[in-house]
């Protein structure tokens, strides 16, 4: 049995909040953006299988990296002048992780996580 848990998240600069391949990374302009990418990043299969298809071997990529949460949540409002990020799913954050850094980069900080 998987434990929903909520991750508290920070971006610093969205603006330049990319990742390191175009055709994987984020475009949008702000939180709202951001959630919606994000929360479709962990919802369905597509950023996953789109990096997956970019792999030197892609059968031979761990299927358990394609996991996802179709009832995961996100949103993503300013605050001061960083982006917080609310983020409640069953995924560990190994995914959560790799997601991330597929959208925006390393520019993304975990400041708290809770049993959701």
């Amino acid at each position: 049995m998987s434990i929903r848990s909520h991750y508290y998240l920070s971006i610093a600069d969205l603006a330049h909040a990319r990742g390191p391949v175009p055709s994987l990374s984020y475009d949008g302009a702000g939180p709202d953006d951001l959630a919606a990418a994000l929360q479709n990043a962990v919802r369905t299969p597509g950023l996953f299988e789109r990096w997956r298809a970019l792999q030197d071997e892609p059968d031979d990529v761990d299927p358990a990296l394609g996991a996802i949460d179709p009832a995961a949540t996100v949103s993503a409002r300013v605050d001061d002048l960083r982006i917080d990020v609310d983020l409640i799913t069953d995924l560990p954050m190994s995914i959560v992780r790799q997601r991330l850094n597929l959208l925006i980069g390393p520019s993304w900080q975990l400041r708290d996580m809770r049993k959701a």
